[in-house]
């Protein structure tokens, strides 16, 4: 059978961005179907226009903390209209950035959504395309959870937050894992007064207590208000505002709502039954280790398949799906295999890769944590950040299990461990690394010499040790 292309990519966020561009350059013929904007979600209303509110709300806190240090009188802080000053970056990004990356893309942008026809036809509009192998990167949306009287308070989304004119006075935000402890620093430090309520018993769920604790203690600091272990029962209109009510018969106020409470998987307009391709229990299309659906040419990458919900790995997805769909059996690659870090970029920022304790715990893995702290370091006390701590799970023979770092830069450090851990680079290796003093990523070379140590604790080491140097 003659087809139209070598390949069509469904969507155009992270993921469809790494499948096309990677596809194009290495000679395929691609045709890329965006039914919104270039980037997805994550370039237009998720993590890059996020970055940039936060970077601003930093800017504000930076200079009040310069004030309370009497040095005299600076600056308005906060910056006049923050939204239509982000949205003026995307623009600038999508068209002068990210649109002519894809010259050699036959590109079909805000013409509609795809949906299968056959396992090899795609439409869009009137238009039948047709290709060797499909790549499905639809992503996900905001999941507004089913409370009564939710829609009526008409509640933002990430979707919708970039389109506000201006700072609310006073925000509630239903989450309190990454988007929402982030909106919730950034809009306190904007000047809303901001209440984050949400059902796990500490922030960043997806962590381990003591972060969830230590940020806690921060947003404390800054104002805001922490309703931990809570289940809405109602929320209403109350004048201009909105109320939400408790399961513990609180009556919590604000101007506006923050819903960040999760996503969900929309796959409905694909039509994916046209093609053979099934879903999981979940709702996410089904892959398997080598990202590709019941329907060995069709391939589903990204936080659609409800495997990792974070950019860099669907970009890393895509990569390792593409290849995988050229590669022979005995080369194709597992993409479970690989370590996924991920950030929450509040201020401090919390960083993890590979296992947490728990999940150690739960294996009966025998292992030692190596914690150091910002506290103890000169160079966190000079820079004033010296709040948070680097901790290492490791084997006593130095095997790394997993790190987590809550504290300045943590989110360019983790990239380090990440890699010591997929390559199974040991402790002591990390130890002979030079690393760039006084940066904060020094930290991770003092981790390394805390395990090392401990070793030289050992009686029969210490005895090895002189013998060696007066021999």
């Amino acid at each position: 059978m003659k087809y139209d292309y070598d390949l069509i990519c469904i969507g155009l966020g992270p993921a469809g961005m790494a499948v096309s561009l990677m596809a194009v350059e290495m000679g395929l013929t691609v045709c890329a179907v965006e039914k919104d904007r270039l980037g997805g979600e994550c370039m237009n209303v998720g993590c890059i226009p996020s970055k940039s509110l936060l970077r601003m709300a930093k800017a504000a806190h930076t200079v009040r903390r310069l004030e309370r240090m009497e040095l005299g009188p600076l600056p308005a802080p906060v910056p006049r209209r923050p939204f239509e000053r982000i949205r003026g970056y995307c623009d600038f990004i999508g068209e002068k950035k990210t649109r002519g990356m894809f010259e050699k893309v036959d590109l079909l942008l805000g013409e509609g959504a795809a949906r299968f026809v056959d396992p090899h036809t795609v439409a869009v509009g009137e238009r039948r395309l047709t290709a060797r192998r499909i790549f499905i990167a639809t992503g996900t949306e905001p999941m507004v959870p089913p409370i009564p009287g939710i829609e009526g308070v008409d509640p933002i989304t990430n979707t919708t937050l970039f389109d506000l004119d201006a700072v609310p006075a006073s925000l509630l935000v239903l989450g309190g894992g990454a988007i929402g402890c982030e909106m919730a620093q950034a809009f306190a430090r904007l000047g809303s007064k901001v209440t984050v309520v949400h059902m796990d018993p500490h922030l960043i769920p997806a962590g381990e207590a003591d972060a969830g604790e230590l940020l806690e203690r921060v947003f404390a600091s800054e104002g805001i208000a922490v309703h931990n272990g809570r289940r809405l029962v109602k929320a209403e209109r109350a004048g201009a505002g909105v109320v939400l009510h408790t399961d513990r018969g609180e009556r919590l106020e604000g101007e506006r709502l923050l819903v960040a409470a999760g996503r969900r998987i929309p796959t409905g307009e694909l039509d994916l039954e046209k093609a053979g391709v099934a879903l999981t229990a979940r709702g996410a299309i089904h892959v398997d280790r080598y990202l590709r659906t019941t329907q060995k040419h069709i391939y589903a990458v990204g936080d659609v398949n409800g495997h990792f919900l974070l950019s860099h790995a669907a970009m890393h997805q895509g990569m390792i799906a593409l290849m995988n769909s050229m590669l022979p059996w005995p080369m194709k690659r597992d993409f479970r295999r690989y370590v996924v870090p991920w950030t929450v970029f509040t201020d401090p920022p919390a960083s993890h890769v590979g296992e947490l304790a728990r999940q150690l715990d739960a294996r009966g893995a025998k292992y030692e944590t190596i914690e150091v702290g910002y506290g103890d370091y000169g160079a966190a006390i000079a820079e004033d950040c010296a709040t948070g701590w680097l901790k290492v799970y490791a084997s006593r023979g130095g095997r790394i299990f997993g790190v987590r770092i809550v504290g300045e830069g943590s989110g360019e450090m983790i990239n380090e461990w990440a890699l010591a851990i997929q390559n199974r680079v040991p402790l002591h290796k990390v130890m002979m690394v030079q690393h760039s003093f006084p940066t904060m990523g020094f930290l991770s070379k003092r981790a390394a010499e805390t395990w090392m140590t401990r070793r030289l604790a050992s009686p029969w080491l210490r005895r090895a040790c002189r013998l060696f140097y007066r021999r």
